[in-house]
Formats: structure tokens, sequence, C-alpha cells
């Protein structure tokens, strides 16, 4: 363990306050000598109040395929991506605001009995991104930050936690590039056992200027590091905002989506899924949009890079965010191998699109095997109203698929019932 992952003790009478850095940072020296300072106050959120039964009555207007069905797994607010734990008793859900929640399921009904907010002493900053090692340490990347919990799904009841910082506040990107604009970071933990995070870049279109001095800080990338924060690299280039990432079983290869340029029009460019096969690979921004479409800042250079076009094609500006790899057996043999996507949802487009849980197939060798189609939607009314935006969607150890919306703040779950 290098020195920046000294070991902390997270006591658990902090102040929370919202993007309090020095107050965080502080907190995390002060605790340095596994000291305590009190007892937090844990923020639970009611699972039965006229809220839930609001989300439970949207959920009728859902349209699946036949022998599937939607439920309410938990109300959690603001809920984006979510990690669930080994032992399959809590699933965390990062915000882009500064919480973390633990959703839990002990008696297994596939239905969450608490929903409390993880580690209340310590102020986070857009903890977007949790994922898990296979080991049990969770990792938390922030908007400038990436903490690690070890045994976090062993000490979530309490207000003391362990944690330690793979990347101190501060050096996740420079300070100068911190926008609120495309820094809600994912994490995986690769084959290889290394943590892979995305950096996406704070511009529409990345200006010449800075071109240069993103690629070497891989910011419109994914980086790769050891697990205690050293040996860091740009894995991925060439991405514009890629806040979805999962590695095929099989091939071990990183799929990753990716957010389009916008101001192009309704209908250009496409939206992006993404099979890297190799180190530092490049996917074509600035000089390309979305898809093969040249961006208008950059249309009459020359690409000086090899780019790697996308595998599959998504329509324009539904905004496709977390993706996974069912590796389940609950679903039909169709969706097995296949990927699961969630689209957020278009926020400039003429007529809205989006809204969905989106199904691509891939066969036994980790190639596309058909068209990106809708899997689950109804989120998005008649009349452009949204009715919820899905975030991510991760599996359970029984099969199922949940899906996060942070627009109504709730995790749901979907089964296969059959005929």
């Amino acid at each position: 363990m290098n020195k920046k992952a000294s070991m902390l003790c997270v006591a658990a009478g902090l102040a929370i306050i919202p993007y309090a850095h020095s107050q965080s940072d502080s907190t995390l020296k002060t605790l340095g000598n596994f000291q305590t300072t009190g007892k937090a106050e844990f923020t639970v959120i009611d699972q039965n109040s006229d809220r839930a039964d609001a989300i439970r009555k949207t959920l009728e207007t859902i349209r699946l395929p036949e022998g599937f069905e939607i439920s309410l797994y938990a109300r959690v607010p603001d809920a984006r991506h979510m990690a669930v734990g080994p032992q399959g008793v809590v699933t965390f859900v990062g915000t882009r605001k500064t919480e973390v929640w633990a959703v839990i399921d002990r008696d297994k009904d596939r239905v969450a009995d608490e929903v409390k907010n993880f580690a209340p002493s310590l102020a986070k900053a857009v903890p977007n991104g949790p994922c898990f090692s296979s080991d049990g340490v969770l990792y938390i990347a922030e908007q400038n930050r990436v903490l690690a919990y070890p045994a976090a799904e062993s000490f979530y009841k309490g207000g003391d936690v362990m944690a330690y910082e793979v990347i101190p506040r501060g050096t996740l990107i420079p300070k100068q590039f911190v926008s609120y604009n495309h820094t809600a970071r994912v994490c995986d933990i690769g084959p290889d056992d290394k943590l892979y995070i995305s950096l996406g870049q704070p511009y529409n279109v990345t200006p010449p200027e800075y071109i240069d001095t993103f690629g070497k800080l891989g910011i419109g990338g994914i980086i790769r590091l050891n697990r205690d924060g050293t040996g860091r690299e740009v894995y991925t280039r060439g991405i514009r905002n890629s806040v979805g990432q999962d590695f095929h079983p099989t091939t071990g290869d990183l799929w990753f989506t990716d957010n389009q340029v916008d101001g192009m029009g309704d209908d250009i460019p496409p939206g992006e899924i993404n099979r890297q096969t190799a180190m530092g690979q490049h996917f074509g921004y600035p000089w390309y949009g979305g898809g093969d479409v040249r961006t208008n800042e950059y249309k009459g250079e020359k690409v000086p890079v090899e780019a790697v076009f996308p595998v599959s094609e998504t329509v324009a500006h539904a905004a496709d965010l977390g993706m996974m790899f069912y590796t389940g057996d609950m679903f039909p043999k169709p969706y097995q191998g296949g990927i699961f996507s969630a689209q957020h949802g278009s926020w400039n487009r003429t007529t809205p699109i989006g809204a969905r849980v989106m199904f691509t197939p891939v066969d036994a060798d980790g190639n596309i095997a058909g068209e990106t189609v809708p899997f689950a939607e109804g989120w998005l009314a008649d009349n452009g109203e949204y009715l919820g935006r899905p975030v991510d969607v991760a599996q359970l150890k029984d099969g199922s698929l949940l899906v996060s919306d942070d627009l109504a703040g709730a995790v749901y779950r979907i089964a296969y019932t059959g005929p």
C-alpha cells in the first residue's frame, strides 16, 4: 500500500456538508489513528410512503416482453450507479449529490427491507460510481477522489467504517478541469484485478488547446490503475463521456457506452456501445462526434488517429448510461450473455426520446448478434413528460435485473416469471 492509501477509520460524528472538501480531507487525516468522534445520524428512507405507492402506479404502465414483470425494489433518492455486494445482502447506490445509499434485503424477498445512507460521517462530492472487487472491497469513484471501503457489506450497519484513499481528493483530475458537466464517474474491477475509472471531459467538444493535456491525463478516456492507487495509466482514449462499462465474461474485453456531441441536430450523431480489444485504442472523439459523424469543429481536419468505431450505434441523444452483460440464468436463453443498458433520455431534443432499458444480443464469441432494441419502456409519456429516467442496471444473485432511476428516486427489479 502506498502512502496515499494509508488506512483510515471514518468515525461517526462528523457533519455532512455538501462539497465540504476541506472538512472531508481534514477528517481523513484526523482519523488516521482510528480515533472515533461520536455517533453519526443515519438518514433512513421510508419504504411505505405515498411516494412509493405513486412509483408503483407508474410501473403499471411499463411495457416489457411477455413473461417479465417489474416491481419497486426500493425508494432510493437520486439513485444512480449501483454495486451489488458479493454476499448479495447490500446494494450500494451512488448519487450525483453527496450520499451513497445502502439498500438492504435481509430476508431475500427481493424487496428492500431498509435504505439508509452509507458512511454518513464522511463528506462526499458526486459519489456516482460504486464498484466491488471479488474480495469484497467497495470502491467509490467521486467527482475528484476515489476511496476504498474494505468489507463494506459487513460494516454498513454502523457509523464507523474503514476506508483508504486510492486517489486523494483533487488528484483524479486537475482542479481547473473540475466541472459539474460530465463528471459522474463509473468504475469496474477488470479481469486483471485492476481498477478502471471513466473520466468524462468537461466540454461538448474539446477545444484544440486541451487535446494533448487531456490525452496525457486520461480525461475523455478510461484510466487503469492498481487497486492501491499506483501504476496509473490511460487505457482508453477518444471518448466524450462514458458513464457505463463492463467486461465481457469470456473474452475479458472492455465494453462501454458513450454519449455523443450535442447541438448537431435531433438525429445525429448516434449514441455508442463500444468494444475495446487492446490497451490504448482510440475511439475517435473529438474528430468524430458519435459513430462516423464528424464534428463541426474538426470536420476540416485530417483525423490524426486510427479510430475504432462503435459495435452498436443507438438512437441519437437518448443518453446511453449504465450497461452490463447478463450472466444469470433466470432470463430466457436469447437474453443470456447479452447487454442490458439504460437510456437516461434526451434533454435538448425537439421530440424527447429514451428513458428506457435496452437490450443488445451478443453471441458466445463476444460479438454483437443484432441491433440494440427496447426491453423496458414507458417512463416517457406520450406528451413528452418524463415519469422516470433510468440510469444503471445491475444483476442480483437470483438473476433478476435492478434498474436505478434518479428522477423517480427508485430502484426497480425486473424478473422473469414465464408464460
